[in-house]
């Protein structure tokens, strides 16, 4: 249920709710076969794979699940260097923690809000082994240039596809981009299968294979016989398991068939939701153009962007820090997302330090705004968020929008 504490709450689910997902459920309540059976889920990763062009889609339990197999697959050793955006949820590179490597931040296009390739070739060395980059808010990352550079130096590319979902990058879609991928189902989400899930894809039958193994562990039983009547006890029998020895290791990290079945639900409710999603961008698109001190992310010409996130960038500190409050007045909720990865505590304490990715720290720390932009927002509190907003720059801006072609100079100091 949407926070009632505010007339545009930020999003808490991404998906939309159908009659098909209610029947699904219904269906699932009903059924005679065990759940864990698998049907289910097999056919939501033919459809998933199919959906993104991936070969292979392996589903797990979590996102942040298929971000620690995922990275397994990268066979990374001790003193191996990986390449990763500091533009991103924590989860992303959490995994890393647990692994002997060295990570560089590779800092972010000032446009786009990704990785930036031209930044990126100076950090690569002999021992880079890997590169971990977000398509931010659902912008696709200038991928061509990446995989050029990947393929001309030896590395593996993992793309996190969290916000993802619907975007297209020249005509393809994220999932297949790189040599791995990740998605999330979890809430806010296009798909959200109602709770906590997560695909990786691929192309490599051998990583495929491994993801299997790694996500459930194998059994170490087989199934049971009918043993001989013991003496002197007629009339009983009893089942002795054989032993299976050297039952695969595995993370019991399978995908319930729950989530499973509403996740294919939802499959084709995706582009729907990123249509809604769209749709308020380019409303709001249009309000920011009478403002020249507040920009939009872009996506270059040749992507789609899905529109996870809303974000803008204010010319100044003050000037954000004005509109968050007056935008928070008129009931418009406001996240900021992310802090700089480089300068959370756990990177810190590995040797980063504040100057490392400066245009992602002005972004964070004096320009950053994400504005509500989801599917569940009403009609009424669309328009009540194009009203807000520009209500609360022609405020700043000292009563009416700024001419084209004439700078804003009542926004305060720079």
């Amino acid at each position: 249920m949407l926070d009632k504490s505010y007339l545009v709450p930020w999003g808490k689910r991404g998906s939309l709710s159908t009659d098909t997902e209610a029947a699904v459920l219904a269906e699932l309540v009903h059924e005679s076969a065990p759940l864990p059976a698998g049907v289910r889920r097999e056919r939501f990763e033919r459809s998933f794979a199919a959906s993104v062009g991936s070969r292979h889609a392996i589903s797990v339990n979590s996102g942040a699940v298929a971000l620690q197999m995922a990275i397994r697959m990268l066979d990374l050793a001790p003193g191996d260097e990986v390449i990763a955006t500091p533009q991103t949820h924590r989860a992303t590179l959490q995994p890393l923690l647990d692994h002997d490597v060295r990570v560089r931040f590779c800092d972010i296009d000032p446009t786009t809000l990704n990785l930036d390739p031209a930044v990126l070739e100076a950090l690569i060395t002999p021992r880079t082994r890997a590169l971990l980059l977000v398509h931010y808010g659902g912008c696709p990352a200038e991928m061509d240039a990446v995989m050029a550079l990947a393929r001309r130096h030896g590395f593996l590319v993992l793309e996190d596809c969290v916000h993802a979902l619907g975007a297209r990058y020249r005509g393809r879609s994220p999932g297949s981009l790189a040599d791995l991928a990740t998605f999330s189902l979890r809430n806010a989400k296009s798909g959200t299968a109602l709770g906590e899930g997560g695909l990786i894809t691929c192309d490599r039958d051998d990583w495929a294979e491994r993801l299997h193994r790694l996500r459930a562990p194998g059994r170490d039983t087989r199934t049971a016989h009918r043993q001989p009547e013991p003496a002197g006890l007629p009339g009983t029998s009893y089942a002795t398991p054989l032993q299976r020895v050297g039952a695969r290791p595995g993370s019991d990290a399978t995908m319930p068939e729950v989530v499973a079945a509403l996740g294919q639900a939802q499959l084709a409710g995706v582009e729907t939701a990123v249509a809604r999603r769209r749709a308020l961008a380019g409303r709001l698109d249009e309000v920011l153009a009478r403002y020249p001190f507040l920009t939009p992310q872009s996506a270059p010409a040749h992507s789609v962007h899905a529109y996870h996130l809303y974000t803008c960038l204010a010319d100044h500190q003050e000037l954000r820090d004005r509109l968050v409050l007056a935008l928070d007045r008129r009931g418009v909720e406001i996240q900021l997302r992310y802090f700089p990865q480089h300068l959370l505590p756990q990177w810190r304490h590995r040797g980063h330090l504040r100057g490392e990715c400066p245009v992602a720290e002005r972004s964070w720390f004096e320009q950053h705004l994400n504005l509500p932009c989801h599917p569940m927002l009403t009609p009424h509190q669309q328009d009540y968020l194009i009203e807000a907003l520009d209500g609360a720059l022609a405020e700043l801006n000292g009563g009416a929008p700024t001419p084209a072609g004439v700078p804003a100079t009542a926004c305060g100091p720079r």
